[in-house]
């Protein structure tokens, strides 16, 4: 965002020197006509081990008790037992946990007992996570075991379960490391018949492979996962009531009760969970790898093109976790979406949208998250290096696609690229990353670019193939120019202009109107581009706490459509779990960025601009500005997160008239 707004500054100076079940609509629960059969005895016994990492879910909102006593209001048969162990929270908002140490407790047909506690168990550490799994595999023998973990997620690169008061967090190499230990991979008899993952983000190619051969089913979100999460009252109900249902049926119901919860708490639009076939990674596998095979070897020229087009693929498919520069960056993308978008450039592509579809066995989603296949891979949208580092050194995660990554942020290709070509095995790490990276992209030959106003006064660029080789997608950018009030004011940015990509002509569709909430101006910013619907994330305070708040906009009626706020990623890569709905009488304050005309500002800074009360029903709409002067700016955007702005065009607007003129 600086950097943005540091460019923004000098072409600013230049310019003054010069979904539950298939018959509800909105969300959709697919593969539903089907049910999974029994196939246990009703006499065999499970032990559900649950990992709960209370965080400040916990000490903020009281998450983690709130889905214990949902818990206790089961009645258990003999046969089904639930282990916890949890921690990983500054304060507990019940009588029973203490903050310092890791809570043992065990919940049977005889209610709740506390069995030990575990000294300055760190919940975000891999031997904590261990020791919890050899204590269950020592004092408890069960038929079948369930394993769940409980708190925030981060997808591939961040991993789950952040401590709140180590700041630790569980990488998908600790999660196999621990697994690893206490029982050793056995794909023909996986000792859990379910690891689950109540949390956001984790429903990803590599999470299925950090577990393989140690479950035979993984239940888990692509998307991140609201504050009401699982409903633990309904499926483990459904498995004491049937002990004789298999990981599938578990798994299904975990869904169902899951997007019934989402429905009532009106937090379904965007909600997503998963049944993962373990055992049908091995073919998943062996599609990505070629898919990335494939790819890696059209990137090895280390063409811009390839690269360009790719990531608009990667824009064009459903991605999670928010990916804006205000929000932050998860770096999820849906992986049959991906594969879908770049079939024309990679043929097998294909079979990989198979694959998953093949391996994602049931799934919902609310009707906003209704293209994704269920199981997502990690994509650098960012291009950030210290996040690709931290994907890069885990061991689940293709070797193909972390060189793949790796020549598309450094603009070369590694060594070990070299050898996945010539038909080495598709694992290992890459060895150091570099210090710079090589522009391959060549974007400061955008900035600046000089924009026409053609006879009908609209703001005109024109591009040569060649340089539309190069990006991957065309936003434009308004600013408020006051000069009475000596501000530049950052309205944010859109996808909302004519594109014509085939002659290399991008016109402005600006028309006096910007998106307001309930009438006031927001700073906006694009989350997904999609073919029947965009996604928007707006900053705000609510009622005091900064957040973001998402929006949608249909192509099918014109509309917006708010569907709630959440606070942005942790600096560790964690997602928030509360969505908030805006009710009447929240307090909001939009958040926009300025800066003097007349000082010596080198950046643009947040500042607070409206501050007023939701009313009874709060709108997203497109409102007219108001008279005065206003900036507008292409915004050319290349892989890795590399951006450039054109020249300013002035709009000057009055009586309704827009004037249009550029430098």
């Amino acid at each position: 965002m600086q950097e943005r707004f540091r460019t923004l500054r000098l072409v600013l100076t230049f310019l003054f020197i010069t979904l539950i079940f298939s018959s509800c609509a909105d969300e959709e629960v697919t593969k539903a006509g089907s049910r999974f059969p029994n196939v246990y005895s009703s006499d065999d016994s499970w032990l559900i081990s649950w990992y709960v990492c209370g965080s400040d879910l916990e000490s903020e909102y009281g998450a983690a008790s709130a889905d214990i006593e949902e818990l206790l209001e089961t009645e258990l048969p003999p046969n089904v037992r639930v282990l916890i162990l949890a921690g990983g929270t500054r304060e507990w908002q019940n009588d029973m946990f203490r903050s310092n140490v890791g809570n043992l407790y065990l919940y049977d047909s005889d209610g709740l007992h506390q069995l030990d506690t575990m000294k300055n168990a760190d919940m975000g550490n891999a031997r904590t996570l261990e020791n919890f799994l050899r204590y269950g595999r020592e004092n408890f023998s069960a038929d079948h075991n369930v394993f769940v973990f409980w708190d925030h997620g981060g997808g591939s690169a961040a991993g789950v379960c952040a401590d709140e008061r180590t700041e630790n967090m569980l990488r998908l190499n600790d999660i196999h490391e621990a697994f690893s230990a206490v029982y050793g991979a056995n794909p023909a008899e996986p000792p859990f018949e379910v690891v689950g993952f109540d949390a956001c983000l984790m429903a990803s190619y590599e999470t299925a492979a950090a577990l393989e051969g140690y479950a035979r089913y993984m239940v888990a979100s692509e998307e991140m996962e609201p504050g009401n999460g699982w409903n633990y009252d309904a499926w483990v109900g459904a498995l004491a009531a049937n002990p004789a249902m298999g990981g599938a049926a578990i798994g299904e119901v975990i869904c169902d009760t899951y997007m019934t919860g989402c429905v009532e708490e009106d937090t379904e639009e965007e909600a997503t969970l998963s049944v993962i076939d373990l055992a049908r990674l091995p073919a998943l596998r062996s599609a990505y790898e070629t898919y990335s095979r494939e790819a890696l070897a059209r990137a090895g020229s280390l063409s811009p093109a390839f690269f360009s087009a790719l990531d608009r693929a990667a824009q064009r498919a459903e991605n999670y976790g928010g990916n804006t520069r205000e929000m932050g960056y998860a770096n999820m993308v849906d992986l049959a979406g991906l594969a879908r978008e770049t079939t024309r450039e990679l043929p097998s592509g294909a079979a990989l949208v198979q694959a998953v579809d093949d391996t994602c066995i049931y799934k919902v989603h609310g009707d906003y998250r209704r293209r994704g296949g269920g199981i997502s891979s990690y994509y650098s949208y960012d291009g950030d290096e210290e996040g690709f580092s931290v994907y890069a050194e885990q061991d689940a995660a293709l070797l193909s696609q972390k060189c793949l990554l790796y020549c598309m942020i450094y603009g070369e290709m590694p060594e070990e690229a070299r050898d996945i070509l010539a038909a080495s095995p598709d694992t290992g790490r890459i060895g150091v990353l570099p210090t710079t990276r090589r522009n391959i992209f060549g974007m400061e030959a955008f900035e600046d670019r000089a924009v026409d106003v053609d006879r009908n006064g609209n703001a005109v660029v024109r591009l040569s193939a060649a340089e539309m080789d190069i990006l991957s997608s065309i936003h434009c950018n308004l600013l408020y120019i006051g000069a009475e009030e000596d501000i530049i004011l950052y309205l944010g940015s859109d996808v909302n202009i004519d594109a014509d990509w085939d002659r290399g002509i991008f016109k402005d569709n600006f028309d006096g109107t910007w998106p307001m909430l309930d009438g006031h101006p927001v700073f906006i910013e694009v989350v997904e581009e999609g073919d029947d619907y965009n996604l928007y994330s707006i900053p705000i305070k609510l009622n005091g706490m900064e957040c973001n708040l998402q929006v949608t906009y249909s192509y099918d009626d014109g509309q917006y459509y708010i569907l709630g706020a959440r606070r942005g990623l942790e600096k560790n890569g964690m997602s928030d779990r509360n969505l908030i709905r805006l009710k009447p009488g929240d307090r909001v304050t939009t958040i926009h960025y300025a800066m003097t005309i007349s000082g010596d500002d080198e950046d643009f800074m947040p500042v607070e601009v409206d501050t007023f009360r939701i009313g009874s029903h709060p709108t997203v709409a497109d409102e007219e500005v108001g008279d005065g002067t206003y900036g507008y700016m292409f915004e050319f955007l290349a892989p890795a997160g590399e951006s450039a702005l054109s020249s300013v065009v002035t709009f000057e607007i009055g009586n309704g008239e827009i004037m249009t003129s550029v430098e």
